[in-house]
């Protein structure tokens, strides 16, 4: 429990905070968290420098997804605390304590039972030795000392043996509905596990839609240190219970010879390009792309110098030059 709160916030003063507001059944303030923060600094810093510009317009993009990040994160808090924390903390506070108070009290009528039967057996064992040595009357009183000793005692173990019957029969009952808490455990277990999938689908989605909407950018700018790279970086795959599993993570990366695309423009000649990751197209004039595939490109005169055509056969349109790699 304690270490599924360090999960959901891993704040130790926010949750120091959250339990004392909870404890005066008051409501905590709402308060931006980090991805919410960090969100709201790259907008402004974004608009600062310009909307306009490619790198102001980025930030700008980055710092919204980092605020629907922020919003999933703190849907996957709120989910998990009513399905998962809450009935975890109300059954480790109320009825495994009750559990653990009935038992501890079940073993002390086992020991004063234990005892009981101890004593029994010494005042059995006594009067059992004085009667063999009666001789005398003196004897006799002995004997009938520890024949009383011995009704006293069996009576204390009768009485010890009925309770701890009936304190191991209550403990008995309780620990019997352990198997319908196990369940119910269970339940809130799976509903933990769906609200983290959700959440971690959500987070996947928004940033394959803010690396396509970064994709679209003029490859000069997604270029590191403005240098071409011909090697693209390695997709990665999302979680197989995503959705999208068959989609691959785009990466950025400017794998587009500068030179071989001035080439391609001035000519009228074509090209063949390997797709770098998916795409979707926006309209009927572009073309839908798939990560792999060969397709054929050319350049028309007035074309935007972000954009070239593309052709699969029967089926053409523009595609974005930065989603591609020219062949040799």
């Amino acid at each position: 429990m304690k270490q599924t709160e360090v999960l959901l916030q891993p704040n130790p003063n926010a949750r120091i905070e959250e339990f004392v507001y909870e404890k005066l059944d008051r409501k905590a303030p709402s308060r931006m968290n980090n991805p919410e923060l960090l969100g709201q600094y790259m907008i402004d810093a974004g608009n600062e420098f310009g909307p306009g510009t490619a790198y102001g317009n980025a930030l700008i993009k980055c710092g919204e997804t980092q605020k629907r990040i922020g919003t999933a994160d703190r849907e996957l808090i709120q989910t998990s605390a009513i399905n998962f924390l809450t009935p975890l903390r109300n059954f480790i506070e109320g009825d495994y304590k009750t559990i653990t108070k009935e038992r501890k009290l079940l073993q002390n009528k086992r020991l004063d039972l234990d005892a009981a039967k101890t004593r029994l057996k010494k005042a059995k064992v006594a009067e059992a030795r004085a009667a063999q040595l009666n001789t005398s009357q003196p004897e006799e009183n002995n004997i009938m000392i520890w024949a009383e000793e011995v009704t006293k005692s069996e009576q204390e173990v009768r009485i010890t043996q009925s309770e701890f019957d009936r304190q191991a029969e209550i403990t008995r009952l309780l620990l019997e509905g352990i198997s319908s808490t196990h369940a119910h455990h269970l339940r809130c277990l799976n509903d933990f596990v769906e609200a983290q999938m959700t959440y971690y689908a959500q987070c996947y989605q928004y940033m394959l839609d803010l690396q396509k909407q970064l994709g679209s950018f003029p490859s000069t700018f997604l270029s590191n240190n403005n240098q071409s790279s011909s090697t693209p970086v390695q997709s990665v795959s999302p979680p197989s219970v995503l959705a999208s599993a068959s989609a691959s993570l785009p990466s950025v990366t400017n794998s587009i010879v500068t030179s071989g695309i001035s080439e391609l423009k001035s000519s009228s000649g074509s090209r063949k390009a390997r797709v770098l990751y998916d795409y979707d197209a926006a309209n009927s004039s572009e073309l839908s792309l798939l990560a792999d595939e060969v397709i054929t490109v050319y350049s028309i005169p007035g074309m935007d110098s972000d954009w070239l055509m593309g052709e699969r056969g029967n089926q053409k349109g523009k595609v974005p030059i930065t989603y591609l790699e020219l062949l040799n």
